[in-house]
């Protein structure tokens, strides 16, 4: 499944956590990372490892759940693991991943705790983080060629980022991103894309303005991105719509495919006063959640 919206919930609220199971979005994050003060992490990790046993995951519209564990050198990570594995979460989304050795160093962790509790070996994703640390950004490329199977999408994080170079904002007084933010936004597309995983674009801190959400929702889509962060339930219907194909889209997307179809082989064909070629072709079955031909 294509996940749209992924929604941030933390460990330590049982009200939060009450409402999952209608809260419409894709998947939701368990969050024992920076939602949850260091005092109330032992009691996150209770909460969320019951949490994930007792939910109904096979109910109409039930989200997948993931966890975000705390990052690799916090002393923290094994244990978040060692409390949730077993209870299988559909992921484990990795914060302050600087390379793709972090997510090899997880991925490793995860094999040996999928045995040890009698999991499917690789049936726990991984969504790292790959952009809250100032060395994250030069290790991007790295991904490509790094072979990392559990790797199910990749996403960013600007605030993060913007603590680790000292900074004191990240937007300009437009509201868009400063050249730095913008620059490793692009980045981590490129990089999702020459990995194969999905690239999700990161969160809007302003929950209450739906129409700026759904405006960059939508231009991120346009960009390249298949779903979003989200931290308010507030924003996941806006956030799917943005992310789910029109009827439009979709009927124009049909009849490229059909066009090709028709004509097997060509590299070219006509549609409706456009020549469209193999690139529109790949774009149209994409839009139409059809594999690579």
């Amino acid at each position: 499944m294509t996940l749209r919206s992924l929604l941030f919930i933390p460990g330590d609220s049982d009200k939060k956590l009450a409402k999952v199971a209608g809260c419409g979005a894709d998947a939701v994050i368990l969050d024992l990372e920076d939602a949850v003060a260091l005092s109330a992490k032992p009691a996150a990790r209770t909460k969320v490892a019951d949490f994930l046993h007792a939910f109904d995951r096979d109910a109409p519209g039930a989200p997948e759940l993931w966890v975000r564990v705390n990052p690799l050198g916090s002393g923290m990570m094994e244990t978040d693991l060692a409390a949730v594995v077993p209870f299988a979460p559909a992921g484990i989304m990795q914060p302050k991943a600087d390379g793709p050795d972090c997510v090899a160093k997880l991925s490793d962790l995860l094999d040996h705790m999928e045995l040890a509790h009698g999991r499917k070996p690789g049936s726990i994703g991984i969504i790292p983080l790959v952009s809250e640390t100032a060395i994250s950004p030069f290790r991007l490329g790295d991904y490509a060629a790094a072979g990392l199977t559990r790797m199910r999408a990749m996403t960013w994080g600007a605030e993060d980022l913007a603590a680790a170079l000292g900074a004191t904002g990240n937007r300009g007084p437009d509201g868009e991103w400063l050249f730095t933010y913008r620059l490793v936004r692009s980045m981590v597309l490129m990089a999702a894309h020459a990995a194969g995983v999905p690239a999700i674009e990161t969160l809007q801190a302003d929950f209450r303005d739906e129409a700026g959400l759904a405006a960059s929702s939508r231009q991120a889509r346009a960009e390249g991105f298949s779903g979003r962060l989200a931290i308010h339930p507030a924003q996941v219907g806006p956030i799917n719509d943005s992310f789910t194909p029109s009827a439009e889209e979709l009927a124009f997307a049909q009849k490229v495919v059909d066009a090709f179809a028709a004509e097997p082989g060509a590299g070219v064909v006509g549609l409706e006063g456009k020549m469209l070629d193999v690139p529109h072709l790949r774009a149209a079955r994409r839009t139409l959640g059809l594999p690579e031909a």
